[in-house]
């Protein structure tokens, strides 16, 4: 039976953070999931509204992993459960639970960015939820079987989103429209990572009033060149 490893990463994404766990595994299925973002731009006259790409979404898969400690090895499946379960739980050097990098077998169907035809042999996440649920004890009250059910969501930083969308080509402009409810700071975060690239939006497309964006406004985005 392949081992599936979940190794923990820092916050690069690029080290490691301490030693992988490994567990058997053998799913009857395992799903991804891969969305993404659209914008509804109205325009009178028309019968259906024009659909803008806002962003695209992290793919999400979760897990379950079944623990079995009856053939007396281990005595009992408390320590594997914790260690899944400090997946979710905060490092206090990193102030945040550690990234997780999952591999399974040797033709693991991980995700892509941007134009690559291959997947990624491994999912790189963050752990959005442990769920645990013990199903069967010991006559000394010590857990014996339990079924972890991980949610993981998809991770990737900047660097390496820009590395594979290509997106600081000197002519690549992307279009915003604006939705109700955000402002310029929040924008700037989900464009660039960077909230305090407002006034260099706001610059480029000549705003003179920056609290109150009108819902369909459409926001040029120029590429990360203009903001160095």
């Amino acid at each position: 039976m392949a081992q599936l490893s979940l190794q923990p990463m820092k916050p690069n994404g690029r080290e490691t953070d301490g030693d992988a766990i490994t567990v058997p595994y053998a799913p009857t299925e395992l799903a991804f999931t891969k969305g993404a973002n659209y914008a509804e731009v109205q325009i009178p006259g028309l019968e259906l509204p024009l659909q803008q790409f806002v962003r695209g979404e992290a793919e999400t898969t979760s897990l379950e992993i079944f623990l079995d400690a009856t053939d007396g090895s281990t005595g009992s499946v408390t320590a594997a459960v914790r260690e899944l379960y400090k997946l979710a739980t905060i490092k206090p050097e990193n102030h945040a639970p550690p990234l997780v990098r999952l591999a399974w077998g040797t033709d693991f169907p991980g995700p892509s960015l941007g134009a690559s035809e291959e997947s990624e042999t491994h999912f790189l996440a963050v752990v959005l939820s442990v769920a645990r649920r013990y199903t069967l004890f010991g006559t000394d009250g010590q857990p014996l079987r339990a079924l972890v059910t991980l949610s993981l969501r998809q991770y990737a930083n900047l660097e390496a989103q820009i590395t594979a969308l290509s997106l600081q080509s000197a002519d690549h402009t992307r279009i915003h429209v604006v939705q109700q409810g955000e402002n310029l700071p929040l924008i700037a975060f989900d464009a660039y990572a960077d909230a305090a690239a407002w006034r260099l939006i706001a610059t480029h497309n000549k705003l003179t009033e920056v609290r109150d964006l009108v819902p369909g406004t459409r926001l040029e985005l120029p590429p990360l060149q203009e903001f160095r």
